[in-house]
């Protein structure tokens, strides 16, 4: 019993961390708005399956960065008290770096499945 105590537990954080990065993280904010006209535009333009299925994985990609990008900063911050070192600022532009390349996957997904409906 113990140990699907604690498999529901880890969700708990896991969703405690959904809210921490949509409640601290502004950025995540403009994800989530372009995520949700995604969606809608998807439900508008009847995408077909595959292109659901491509926008679904970089939605989660992007998002999956976001999160991982905001840990990292976090613990970065925390590491140096906001006193910013080569090393962490190197560690914290390749971070960014991962989520602006997810971003940009993420527009060409959109662009290739919704410009040619639109036009």
């Amino acid at each position: 019993m113990n140990y699907f105590k604690k498999r529901i537990q880890s969700f708990g954080h896991a969703f405690r961390g959904i809210r921490t990065l949509f409640k601290k993280t502004p950025n995540a904010l403009i994800q989530l708005f372009a995520a949700v006209a995604a969606v809608v535009l998807g439900f508008m333009l009847r995408i077909s399956n595959g292109e659901w299925l491509a926008v679904i994985i970089v939605i989660g990609f992007v998002f999956a960065l976001e999160a991982i990008n905001t840990a990292l900063e976090t613990l970065a911050d925390f590491t140096c008290n906001k006193e910013m070192h080569a090393s962490i600022r190197e560690a914290k532009d390749l971070s960014a770096a991962g989520v602006l390349i997810a971003s940009l996957a993420a527009l060409a997904v959109a662009i290739v499945v919704f410009l040619p409906k639109i036009l």
